[in-house]
């Protein structure tokens, strides 16, 4: 993960001519990318959800960048699908008494403004300096549904994170973590460190976060794709998923898989055609292979 003084402030970012073949100048420019396709799905007429603040924060700068990538596709659906995933996951962990939420790594997530939330939750974001203080300036004059704090923290600092998750689980009774769109930019080290963080705090219920199999993350590390994302390159990419958080004490108490939900919700991915055909002729279990190649886990402490 990068420092924090490595992070220009938003307004300070180059322009996209400047970059050459690849807008992704750091990490925090995904957060632009992600939230542009939650403001194109707004716009829908089949809209999954809501999310009008989402065009607020990412300005021209984010269409600018969703133009020039070239998985602007596959990944604007899976932020779709995603989202919808964790909105279902963070309403059912509210039913189930959770009363604080921190969201590390949040970016410019606004679920608090848009979700149906009770007024006395306690949601906390958690991200770079830049990106919160961004945040703050551009929704000083909404409304959040919750109690929100935002955190200035860069997450690759092991003490200051473990200070702040010491605090959180000293005032809270069920906390639930979200890490989306953060772990596979760690290293297996960090993502081990923060397991074994997260797992420390007798009051943190529950953790959600992204898995990528084997084969996606071997797909996302070459050719094309690998060049444009070389300041944002992905990095955990265990041979076994479960068998990794298994052995830091965390086992899966829900998984909802990419391809499966997108069905479910009407919104399938759409391949090429040559691969639609490929598809059409392989074995069910290889289509259930490619249903789950990527999705979002529910983890809990054993």
């Amino acid at each position: 993960m990068p420092v924090l003084s490595d992070l220009p402030v938003l307004s300070d970012l180059p322009v996209l001519s400047d970059l050459n073949d690849t807008p992704i100048s750091h990490v925090s420019d995904t957060a632009v990318w992600v939230a542009t396709f939650r403001a194109m799905e707004t716009k829908r007429a089949d809209a999954l959800f809501q999310d009008p603040l989402a065009g607020l924060l990412v300005g021209e700068r984010g269409p600018a960048i969703v133009k020039k990538m070239k998985t602007s596709r596959p990944t604007g659906w899976a932020v779709v699908v995603r989202t919808c995933i964790i909105d279902d996951y963070i309403s059912a962990a509210i039913k189930q008494g959770v009363d604080t939420i921190v969201n590390m790594g949040a970016g410019l997530d606004t679920r608090p403004y848009r979700m149906d939330l009770p007024s006395t939750l306690r949601w906390i974001e958690v991200d770079y300096p830049h990106m919160m203080e961004f945040k703050d300036e551009q929704l000083k004059n909404e409304k959040p549904r919750c109690q929100l704090e935002r955190v200035r923290l860069d997450l690759a600092d092991g003490p200051a994170r473990r200070a702040f998750l010491e605090k959180v689980n000293s005032q809270s009774k069920q906390v639930f973590a979200l890490t989306e769109g953060v772990v596979p930019y760690l290293e297996p080290s960090q993502v081990a460190s923060l397991a074994d963080d997260l797992r420390t705090q007798d009051h943190f219920k529950f953790w959600i976060l992204d898995y990528f199999s084997p084969d996606l993350m071997k797909y996302m590390n070459k050719g094309s794709i690998k060049k444009q994302m070389r300041n944002a390159p992905f990095k955990f990419s265990p041979q076994d998923w479960f068998k990794f958080f298994d052995e830091r004490h965390w086992k899966v108490k829900e998984m909802r898989y990419m391809g499966e939900e997108g069905r479910r919700l009407q919104r399938p991915f759409i391949l090429p055609l040559f691969f639609r055909i490929l598809t059409h002729f392989a074995s069910k279990k290889r289509q259930e292979q490619f249903d789950r190649m990527s999705g979002y886990a529910v983890l809990e402490p054993k």
